[in-house]
């Protein structure tokens, strides 16, 4: 398993977290977007579904649970578990279906977790101080991903 921390000292850097994970993305990516109220994982998404579809301002799913997007290599489905009432909920969504033909970002994703495939990476995103930091954890190919596309401080483990 591999692990790294990035600091994220603005919501750009934020951004330019999303930007990258999209550049590397592939059909069947989950990437789990753990953290508190405010702490920024819908700004990531928005970032990542931009760099994806050229699609400017992305709602959060927050009232319909989920969004799609077309970008030219996958459909992105955006979940926004916030409000799942029943863990049976997320198979009318679609979940089994979306990592067929597409990338699931998940927000809120603690209601699933048993449900998340074990390729998932997970981006623990923690409010400190005016900033944020951000613990990525998933297997040794999304290391080898990031690092091919150059991602600063996103190598070894720290």
């Amino acid at each position: 398993m591999w692990e790294t921390i990035v600091d994220l000292p603005h919501e750009d850097a934020t951004a330019a977290l999303g930007r990258r994970l999209a550049l590397v993305r592939r059909i069947g990516d989950v990437i789990a977007l753990v953290g508190p109220l405010g702490a920024g994982k819908s700004s990531l998404a928005r970032a990542y579904i931009e760099a994806a579809t050229g699609e400017p301002n992305a709602p959060s799913p927050t009232f319909g649970l989920a969004h799609l997007y077309e970008a030219p290599d996958a459909t992105i489905h955006h979940f926004d578990l916030f409000r799942l009432e029943r863990t049976e909920e997320i198979d009318e969504l679609g979940l089994e279906d979306a990592l067929e033909d597409g990338v699931c970002l998940v927000e809120w994703p603690e209601r699933i977790v048993d449900r998340l495939p074990p390729t998932t990476l997970i981006v623990n995103i923690a409010i400190d101080g005016p900033g944020r930091r951000a613990v990525l954890r998933g297997d040794e190919t999304w290391r080898d991903r990031l690092n091919a596309v150059n991602a600063p401080a996103m190598g070894d483990p720290q």
